[in-house]
């Protein structure tokens, strides 16, 4: 990749500050970013990144972004990545993450320099899948249970129609779940962790609201799944679909309990009906060995160290002089 110029649309948000410390680590590329705004928080990007301001459901920003970075490489995260968001506001989530592809892919389209579309979907395009069809293959069908889910699934589609129709290098991933510092607290395990800080700092009762407890989830830490977008824009071929997941799958409780185990507060756990998803897949594990052949990857990091970290980042975050808790 030495040379390239990369474009990490999303630079700025919890998988793009990853993906772009390391790709900096890793040297020889330029590396542009898209955000919202000028005013958009950027401390997790490193200061290497030049910073594009984009709006993906305008097809002239993107079309603009796209020709200042003459990008090799496109790794599309940005995207409204919320179920309850999404069920809030399923129009707001269908303009981003799928006009927003559809204006990426556009805009690619007439890009000569451009050798690798990393488009990122989401192992929730497969729905509830039964527990003896799992762990679930990329042959898998795809049925999306939520507005969230059925927007990447859409966009899923997109890419594949466009790398038939107009042969763009665009390499889909469905990766499942991810963790780890830097995730926003309306994901569950980083709302455990963020609320059990705000405990030790004094800013809230001693109690932990969660939701389904009783989930089971495919969980992998984010430093290791950018990683793997990395090994895909290299090695992964165009036209194909791959599952990028752990293997495993951690219930909800024992994430809960392994960061309850790191503090040394007494919490009480509450149940919070809001907490809960009007459909919820019991449980998400996938196959991912298609990825690792191609690439030869394989995660790294244990949930252990992953949910220390994660503890420990919003430690850091709640004792921030700009810190407000909600």
């Amino acid at each position: 990749m030495a040379g390239e110029s990369v474009l990490i649309t999303g630079v700025s948000g919890f998988v793009g500050t990853h993906l772009a410390a390391a790709l900096t680590q890793r040297g020889g590329v330029r590396i542009y970013g898209t955000i919202l705004s000028p005013d958009e928080v950027t401390a997790g990007a490193p200061p290497e990144v030049e910073l594009i301001v984009c709006r993906l459901e305008d097809p002239v920003s993107v079309e603009a972004a796209v020709r200042q970075a003459e990008p090799s490489v496109v790794y599309h995260l940005a995207a409204q990545s919320s179920v309850p968001r999404s069920l809030a506001d399923p129009g707001g989530t269908f303009q981003t993450n799928v006009m927003g592809v559809l204006h990426i892919l556009e805009a690619l389209r007439r890009m000569e320099s451009l050798r690798s579309l990393i488009l990122v979907s989401s192992a929730e395009v497969y729905g509830t899948v039964s527990e003896a069809d799992l762990p679930v293959g990329e042959d898998a069908a795809l049925d999306p249970t939520n507005p969230y889910a059925c927007s990447k699934a859409c966009a899923d589609l997109l890419g594949a129609q466009y790398f038939r129709t107009f042969k763009l290098p665009v390499v889909r991933i469905r990766p499942f779940n991810h963790i780890g510092p830097g995730q926003s607290k309306v994901f569950a395990a980083s709302s455990f962790a963020c609320q059990i800080a705000e405990i030790e700092a004094g800013l809230r009762p001693p109690q932990i609201m969660v939701g389904n407890l009783d989930a089971k989830r495919d969980f992998t830490d984010v430093r290791d799944i950018v990683q793997a977008y990395v090994l895909a824009a290299e090695r992964c071929i165009p036209g194909e679909v791959y599952n990028l997941c752990s293997g495993r799958a951690v219930g909800m409780r024992q994430v809960l309990d392994g960061l309850v185990a790191s503090t040394s507060s007494r919490v009480d756990i509450i149940p919070d009906p809001e907490r809960m998803r009007p459909s919820d897949t019991p449980i998400t594990l996938g196959d991912c060995s298609k990825f690792k052949a191609a690439t030869g990857w394989s995660p790294s990091i244990t949930m252990g160290r992953t949910l220390n970290d994660l503890l420990d980042y919003w430690r850091e975050q709640v004792r921030g002089p700009h810190y407000h808790s909600e």
